[in-house]
């Protein structure tokens, strides 16, 4: 309980730097359009993606998976309980999804305050246990299965809720 607690306040703070950047316009913004909110959602969940298959593989290293990794991976099976159970250093590095492209990438400060909530939905979603759909085969709904098989057997399943990284890198379970 007190990793999720830390976890959920490095989150929160995490809005901080963001905020220092556009006060400084090193953050560029647009405006706030329903298509441009719309793709920035779209385009937010596809860096998180890639941002969390890399965090999340890097964790799986013997050294962080030992001293960092190991606190989420005591759910045996994943359960909402366990959606913000990291250890303080790996919630600073998922934390950094929208600071590692919005000084490159202009986006509506709408879809930089509304993706955080996408996120934890998702997150969520993953972690409940629960199976969408079928739960077999290859399609997106099966995450919270693959997130399942991620911490019963390991080693493979390593994004949040797409699996086209999993996919491109052969690791995925089949």
């Amino acid at each position: 309980m007190a990793q999720s607690m830390q976890s959920i306040i490095i989150f929160g703070f995490s809005v901080i730097p963001i905020i220092y950047l556009i006060r400084k316009d090193f953050i560029v913004l647009l405006p706030n359009t329903w298509p441009i909110i719309f793709l920035g959602i779209v385009l937010l969940t596809i860096w998180n993606e890639v941002h969390f298959f890399i965090v999340h593989r890097l964790m799986h290293f013997n050294f962080f998976m030992k001293h960092v990794h190991f606190i989420h991976h005591k759910s045996r099976i994943p359960t909402i309980y366990s959606v913000y159970s990291f250890h303080w250093f790996e919630a600073l590095l998922l934390s950094t999804v929208p600071l590692t492209i919005l000084p490159f990438i202009p986006f509506s400060i709408v879809a930089v305050f509304i993706y955080p909530f996408v996120s934890i939905l998702l997150n969520l979603a993953g972690h409940c246990n629960y199976r969408f759909g079928q739960g077999k085969g290859n399609y997106w709904v099966n995450f919270g299965t693959a997130h399942n098989e991620h911490h019963t057997k390991g080693r493979k399943n390593y994004g949040f809720a797409l699996n086209f990284l999993d996919k491109l890198y052969s690791r995925r379970f089949r």
